[in-house]
């Protein structure tokens, strides 16, 4: 019986400097995990903090709350299915949703450059009322600073949301088991080619609309069928690789994925082929990865294929005993190739 070998071969990179920061350090590659491990994990080192999910679960009082907090850079402030005050809402509840919470609460602090339009910025916060009004969430606190002209690039908004998280559920990305499913909930890259698309002014058949969406009634369909999920997360910075390398080394299994499997929409393959990108390294707003318990996976995915923005749904692999730590995909050729993590970003300031 034959055996399977995998081989992996790196061209050299660069040097990176070791005493600035890069632009890929905010990318969700190998040179955010090293300024994480480096700089932030030393200095602020408790248990709920390693866990390193998307969002800490905490005690208080007998409620399980869970606190996130992220910041939307994402340029341009407007793109076809979405602009920043929408997306800072759908980012930050599905990282709350990814633990299994219910959101309740955000905070939103705008960080103005001076000059900016007010009629944009009155856009921009009523879309982000609209988007915190349907997903059921308030903003009951905030903070507004205005930085000088040429310092600010428009317009930075910060979140963070609370939420509660039922008894008994433990989500995360250390739970991974050999023989769980990889689903995905639906086609992957639209976000980033979007931004990518309206950012450069290019014009395809087909306008690609991005993803951005608030998970969390997607996630309570699925945890009304059944509680064996490993753990969720939304493959935002870096993609579906990056989420997956995340999970795989915390877990210390393989992830082996099937190219056939991955749900991509033709404009956005076509887009990517055009432009020299890989689909598995292209931001999303509006998908989950979950990984689910072996006999739990089918009753996962009608669930998700019965909500609007599962309709797509795939499970694209299994966890593996074989090379702990890595993640492998098998190609349409029937060839093994490593889907490694990315050292910086295919495409920036895309969230």
């Amino acid at each position: 019986m034959a055996t399977k070998t995998i081989v992996e071969f790196t061209c050299p990179a660069p040097l990176v400097a070791k005493d600035t920061i890069l632009l890929g350090h905010g990318s969700g590659g190998k040179l955010s995990a090293e300024l994480i491990r480096d700089i932030f994990l030393p200095a602020f080192q408790n248990p709920v903090l390693a866990r390193l999910d998307d969002q800490a679960i905490v005690n208080v009082n007998g409620q399980r709350l869970a606190i996130t907090t992220d910041s939307f850079v994402v340029k341009p402030l407007f793109f076809p299915g979405g602009d920043i005050g929408s997306l800072a809402v759908h980012g930050t509840v599905n990282d709350l949703a990814m633990g299994g919470a219910t959101p309740l609460f955000l905070s939103v602090a705008f960080i103005i450059e001076e000059g900016f339009s007010r009629d944009e910025l009155r856009r921009v916060v009523n879309s982000l009322r609209g988007a915190a009004a349907a997903a059921g969430v308030q903003i009951v606190t905030g903070d507004t600073k205005v930085v000088e002209k040429g310092k600010g690039d428009g317009l930075f908004i910060n979140t963070t949301g609370i939420g509660l998280v039922p008894e008994g559920l433990e989500l995360s990305a250390d739970r991974a088991q050999p023989g769980d499913r990889v689903l995905l909930s639906g086609s992957i890259g639209d976000h980033g080619i979007a931004i990518l698309a309206q950012r450069s002014g290019l014009e395809f058949e087909t306008q690609i609309q991005s993803d951005s969406a608030a998970l969390h009634t997607l996630v309570a369909e699925i945890l009304g069928v059944t509680r064996d999920i490993r753990c969720m997360r939304d493959p935002t910075r870096g993609g579906v690789s990056s989420t997956l390398n995340e999970i795989a080394q915390q877990s210390r299994v393989g992830i082996e994925i099937e190219e056939s499997s991955l749900p991509i929409h033709e404009q956005v393959r076509g887009a990517c082929e055009l432009l020299g990108l890989d689909p598995l390294y292209v931001a999303n707003e509006g998908k989950l990865i979950a990984i689910v318990a072996p006999e739990a996976a089918d009753a996962v995915l009608r669930a998700m294929r019965r909500h609007p923005l599962g309709a797509e749904a795939e499970i694209i692999g299994a966890v593996k005993e074989q090379h702990p730590g890595l993640v492998t995909m098998r190609t349409s050729l029937g060839t093994s190739r490593i889907v490694d993590m990315l050292a910086g970003d295919q495409l920036p300031r895309i969230c």
